[in-house]
């Protein structure tokens, strides 16, 4: 049966709770901070290394985006062994985001009622698999060499429990797992409850750390990753270049502010953005590739569509999940071009994961923050390595480009292994 036929018209329904974006922290293959990682974006540059390590030397893939640790004291202050004695590394990387967040967001209640309606949605999508590696061959010689931490490290949770305790935020405290689109649900679970009037200011996104030589053989073995650029890391990742041969493993983490409309005008918070809308589906097909007729991202974005009653024709830009992988991007382009049909041509499409690789659980949350940064600037990032499309979609390839519209309404995609699918429709304010 084909589903598209079953799609919902749109309907009005009463007024909802606004919600924009006050604040925003990065930590990323293309630098720290927010201001920093965008600027490195819009010109072209590359987070994408080789892993020259002896460890890695026999694998077929040898390149990721890793977090520049040595030029960044900040960075390694927050990964210190001291630190990761207590923390995962993604939590350690999420807590620098959110510091930088919430500075941006200038949101620190002291009082109970503030911290009370100040939640935290983060997740991540994999564990760090060295840390499990580390801790099976500890047990082997003692039980008591397996430290007391090595349970709250590897919890998906533990991120977000952090983040709380540090600032005492006491609303919703909300973890999301769902593979690649775990960033990408956690900030529309947040504007959720943001709208259903659960919490006022919610602490958003995702972080990931998982760069290992087991999690890049397994990935290897799902024949996921790319294999042919490992002399040139910066050309690997190529979304809807018809040279791409899969994804380049990236870490890092992004966090947002989400903010009651009329909570951040009391307080003359500044506004990026605003988020309209937020639609989920599952594939029900494959734990690792999408339908073919790309009919679980079409009900993803259409019901982001429905959720923020925006009409299709008002969408100008998407940030594509396009990892480069040779079946994924071209399933994202043909949904779509069936769901925008006529429209289609008037809408630009890139994907920055050729600039920082696939963070995994933190992807569809730093591409929210670029895609939250197009909207207020007015500027469209490239993708990179784009030299020949797979078709003839409107690609910003290399190069930005201005976006040359009053007010400016993105979806932004992220799909996961599972057959699980998001869509964040954002606008300019």
């Amino acid at each position: 049966m084909n589903s598209l036929k079953h799609l919902r018209k749109f309907t009005k329904v009463p007024r909802r709770r606004r919600v924009v974006v006050t604040g925003l922290g990065v930590v990323s293959p293309l630098g720290r901070g927010t201001e920093l990682a965008w600027k490195n974006l819009l010109k072209g540059h590359c987070g994408i290394v080789a892993l020259k390590d002896e460890e890695y030397s026999k694998l077929p893939s040898r390149i990721a985006g890793i977090i520049p640790i040595e030029s960044d004291t900040e960075i390694a202050k927050a990964l210190s062994k001291s630190n990761l004695k207590l923390m995962a590394p993604a939590t350690c990387l999420a807590l620098l985001a959110t510091s930088e967040a919430l500075e941006d967001a200038n949101w620190f209640p002291d009082s109970d009622d503030e911290r009370e309606v100040t939640g935290v949605t983060l997740g991540m999508g994999m564990i760090d698999l060295k840390d499990v590696c580390d801790t099976n061959n500890a047990l082997k010689i003692g039980y008591n060499k397996v430290s007391p931490f090595f349970v709250p490290r590897i919890l998906p949770n533990m991120a977000a429990g952090h983040i709380s305790i540090k600032y005492g935020f006491r609303g919703p405290n909300h973890a999301v797992s769902t593979a690649c689109a775990t960033g990408a649900h956690s900030i529309g679970d947040a504007f959720r409850f943001i709208r259903n009037g659960d919490a006022d200011v919610m602490v958003s996104g995702g972080a990931e750390a998982c760069i290992s030589p087991l999690a890049i053989a397994g990935f290897c073995r799902l024949r996921a990753l790319s294999t042919s650029f490992n002399d040139e890391p910066m050309k690997a990742s190529r979304p809807f270049d018809k040279l791409r041969d899969g994804f380049v493993m990236g870490e890092g983490a992004a966090v947002l502010v989400l903010e009651e409309y009329e909570h951040a005008l009391s307080r003359n918070a500044k506004m990026y953005a605003e988020i309209l809308g937020y639609g989920l589906s599952g594939d029900a097909a494959h734990i690792t590739t999408p339908r073919e007729d790309g009919s679980g991202a079409i009900l993803s974005m259409n019901r982001a569509l429905q959720d923020g009653l925006i009409d299709s024709n008002n969408i100008s830009y998407i940030n594509a999940h396009a990892t480069s992988t040779p079946v994924g991007d071209g399933i994202e382009s043909t949904a779509i071009r069936k769901l925008f049909k006529e429209n289609i041509k008037e809408i630009m499409v890139s994907s920055t994961k050729g600039a920082h690789g696939h963070l995994l659980g933190a992807a569809g949350n730093l591409e929210a923050v670029f895609t939250i940064l197009a909207c207020h600037h007015g500027i469209v990032p490239p993708t990179l390595n784009l030299d020949e499309p797979i078709d003839n979609l409107n690609y910003v390839a290399k190069q930005l480009r201005e976006w040359h519209k009053e007010r400016r309404i993105a979806l932004k995609n992220s799909f996961g292994f599972g057959g699980t699918n998001a869509t964040l429709c954002i606008s300019s304010i």
